[in-house]
């Protein structure tokens, strides 16, 4: 018979002090799958809104982040534009989206919201948008100045610096010399310098790269100050990319740890688009695999969908704390894959309390059902309550070492439990 455990409704508070920032992984919302080039401060604005209005902010989202265009942008995709990208010291100029930075980062703060932005260490981000080349000290004086949270620092057109060509030639793509062997020396150059400039800074400012895992990036990330990595390409609301991102993470996970994040890119749930909004076209199952495996990968959780058109299911999946506790636990170890049958893989995480978080990741195109009972394999042994983190009940009691746990994963489908020693 299987007794009725109570939920822990309370839970000690623990404060670090030191240098060490972002101790857990970041919460909040990124505009670029939302709006692309179309963000605005207004747009900017009404999601803040939201994601108060909607209950968000109360389950830990509270980063606000302006992707790209919010700068002066090559091709003039901003006619109002007084024509200049820095003042006569050099500092960045904002377009006439985004009129009073500062200001909107007050209304980010005065509504218990942190802001973040967005550039490049090339002279161009992936935009066309001014980027930090060459400026690194004044733009880290003009973030700081603004109150500017979060930093996301995207690698764009620094391939075209290491290829020696001009500065303003308008056709830099990224260069693929990093990631084919060139000298690492260079791609760690220029996220260094601007790492070494936020921490001068007189506040506490977030720092993503997101240079795609070149270089096996999580090996060096923490060394130049920065809090999390991309580890991959940009993610899309597809099958395929959200199965081959989640597939990959595994190597990075030795270097997860407290204030160190793999950042497998952003949620792809909701209503996205890019600037065409269009509902996800990842089926329910998936984005329940999509949110489970970033939760167990202690990833960075960004939405990216408009927070405006949310509805009850990706609410749903936004809400649940117990799936929000295992992303955010203390301990910051980064689940991996301990066991592989067929399609079907299997995710663990040790957690601060004890128990385990895992993850039965059905990856296949068939429904899995089988009664499972390698628990060895798992590290997990003795009298254990399995609890359903998305159903948020008990669904059994069982000793390990005797007894198997029955399975039901639709295709491209996930459970996700935690197990509790009885011990």
């Amino acid at each position: 018979m299987l007794k009725i455990r109570k939920v822990q409704l309370q839970k000690k508070l623990k404060i670090e002090c030191g240098d060490r920032i972002a101790l857990t992984p970041t919460m909040g919302w990124n505009s670029w799958n939302c709006f692309g080039h179309e963000v605005s401060a207004d747009k900017v604005k009404r999601a803040a809104d939201a994601l108060i209005k909607s209950g968000l902010i109360n389950h830990g989202w509270n980063y606000i982040n302006i992707d790209d265009s919010w700068q002066y942008n090559r091709d003039g995709k901003d006619p109002s534009f007084h024509g200049k990208m820095r003042d006569e010291n050099g500092y960045i100029l904002t377009n006439s989206k985004f009129p009073d930075m500062k200001g909107l980062a007050d209304y980010m703060h005065n509504n218990g919201l942190k802001m973040g932005i967005y550039s490049s260490p090339g002279p161009w981000t992936c935009g066309g948008c001014a980027g930090s080349y060459g400026y690194e000290k004044q733009d880290a004086e003009s973030y700081a100045k603004w109150g500017v949270d979060y930093l996301k620092y995207d690698w764009c057109s620094y391939g075209g610096v290491i290829d020696g060509l001009p500065d303003n030639d308008p056709n830099k793509v990224p260069s693929l010399a990093f990631q084919g062997g060139g000298d690492p020396d260079k791609g760690v150059k220029p996220f260094q310098l601007m790492g070494s400039l936020l921490k001068q800074q007189p506040r506490d400012i977030v720092y993503n790269l997101c240079q795609y895992g070149m270089g096996d990036v999580w090996k060096w990330g923490d060394e130049v100050n920065a809090q999390s990595w991309r580890t991959t390409n940009d993610i899309t609301d597809t099958w395929s990319s959200v199965k081959n991102i989640a597939l990959a993470q595994d190597k990075a996970a030795p270097f997860a740890k407290p204030g160190n994040r793999n950042d497998p890119d952003m949620l792809v749930v909701g209503v996205v688009g890019w600037g065409n909004p269009h509902q996800s076209r990842l089926k329910p199952d998936e984005q329940y695999l999509h949110m489970s495996l970033w939760s167990i990968f202690s990833a960075p959780l960004l939405i990216g969908c408009d927070l405006e058109k949310l509805d009850d299911f990706t609410l749903n999946l936004l809400t649940n704390d117990e799936v929000i506790a295992v992303n955010q636990d203390a301990l910051g170890k980064q689940g991996v894959c301990l066991q592989t049958i067929g399609e079907l893989r299997i995710y663990v995480k040790e957690l601060e309390d004890g128990s385990k978080a895992v993850a039965f990741a059905n990856f296949g195109r068939e429904k899995v059902t089988m009664s499972y009972k390698d628990f060895k394999k798992l590290e997990i042994s003795g009298v254990q309550t399995v609890r359903d983190l998305w159903r948020q009940k008990d669904i059994a009691e069982i000793n390990t070492d005797k007894k198997g746990l029955s399975l039901d994963i639709p295709a491209h489908g996930v459970a996700y439990y935690k197990f509790i020693s009885l011990k």
